[in-house]
């Protein structure tokens, strides 16, 4: 891919930047729960107000349905932010409406793009609206390249090359997924894990094309065991995925990629306080009970492979992770992939608190923020905010 870098942009000094950002962290009560995002977004803000004449950084934030909803305000993200970059934040409260005056080399942080429906409806008038007060437009949100949403596709096509760039988080993500894409050191061991199938059948089906060993695991992994025509009990099942399931095990055996399911699992009468809780192997499920987590042999196993991997991406959880009591399949990933050799990338919001709790953030080359992102990369689809910048 032929990003356009920072050092790029052209008449920067005195100018006006456009950021989108991918701020879109939890908030609860007004409170931001986890940073990792805003911190993530520093390097790059700080280069552009190092040389810009300010910057508006923008960003969606959760479900908002076209319409203001302080829910969804990210509000209180501007302390935040002030807070990590240790310079003041400005907050405007409608994302179309910046204030006239714009102190050089300040922040303003605009409200929430997704008040307004042109936001994701992709409507060039609400991009050209969004964009009039701006001479440059940089994009650092991996986190929503995959959709063509008004401030990551039709925004930046009308800004010509030089006036446009990626930021450094978007580089980085590229940099490291088109290593797993393009030229991957084999072994190359995709993980893949979660509830459902549908939400992962284009990257598995690209995924078998490309790995010398698929692991399944999560929810997902009962779809395959029925489609085995095993019993899986009151477990999370997707049935009108099925056959879906087994044109993936019939791919993979064609091709003679090791495609492996647990050998056996941790199954619960219930995942809050349970009161039977067992390890039974993937053909003795009772019918009574539900898959909860991976077992221990099959956690033996997928380290086994991981070991001997040259090349692993890492995508979802191998249980209920949610719940301590049936996390450590899930850990145990974590665990394996920081102690292998391989190049690794993780994504997904559970694999990535996984490794974090399992402290070993530092042992792995790549922990993406974009978990749909990563899957739509991996599908080697285009990324319409990737084509904007790129056009």
């Amino acid at each position: 891919m032929n990003l356009p870098p920072l050092d790029d942009l052209e008449d920067i000094a005195g100018g006006r930047v456009l950021a989108r950002l991918d701020l879109n962290v939890p908030v609860r009560d007004g409170e931001v729960l986890d940073d990792t995002r805003i911190i993530a977004a520093l390097p790059t803000l700080r280069w552009l107000l190092e040389r810009a004449g300010g910057v508006a950084a923008c960003s969606h934030l959760g479900k908002a349905a076209g319409e203001p909803d302080v829910a969804f305000s990210l509000a209180p993200v501007a302390p935040v932010l002030e807070s990590a970059l240790g310079r003041p934040v400005r907050f405007v409260p409608d994302c179309l409406t910046p204030p006239a005056e714009f102190v050089t080399g300040s922040l303003l942080l605009l409200e929430n793009l997704r008040f307004h429906p042109g936001e994701k409806a992709n409507d060039p008038g609400f991009a050209a609206r969004l964009t009039k007060p701006y001479s440059h437009y940089v994009n650092d949100a991996f986190g929503t390249a995959h959709r063509a949403h008004a401030s990551v596709e039709a925004a930046p096509r009308s800004y010509p090359q030089g006036r446009k760039a990626a930021g450094f988080l978007m580089e980085r993500e590229v940099a490291a997924l088109s290593r797993v894409v393009d030229d991957p050191e084999q072994p190359f061991v995709a993980v893949v894990g979660g509830a459902k199938v549908s939400t992962k059948t284009a990257p598995l089906e690209a995924l078998v094309g490309r790995v010398s060993a698929l692991l399944i695991g999560g929810g997902m992994a009962n779809t395959f065991f029925l489609a085995q025509g095993l019993e899986v009990g009151r477990s999370l099942v997707e049935g009108e995925m099925v056959e879906t399931a087994r044109a993936v095990l019939a791919a993979a055996a064609k091709r003679g990629i090791e495609l492996l399911l647990p050998e056996d699992v941790v199954v619960a009468d219930a995942i809050d306080d349970p009161q039977r809780v067992a390890v039974v192997a993937r053909d003795a499920i009772p019918s009574d009970l539900m898959v909860v987590d991976i077992g221990p042999a099959a956690r033996s196993r997928y380290r086994e492979i991981l070991a001997g991997a040259r090349t692993v991406f890492w995508n979802g959880p191998m249980g209920v992770f949610e719940v301590a009591d049936y996390a450590a399949g899930t850990l145990a990933v974590a665990e394996a992939l920081a102690a292998s050799a391989a190049f690794s990338v993780v994504g997904g919001g559970e694999s990535v608190m996984a490794i974090r709790q399992a402290g070993v953030v530092d042992s792995i080359d790549h922990v993406s923020t974009g978990g749909g992102a990563s899957l739509k990369f991996i599908t080697g689809e285009t990324m319409p905010a990737i084509a904007a910048l790129e056009s």
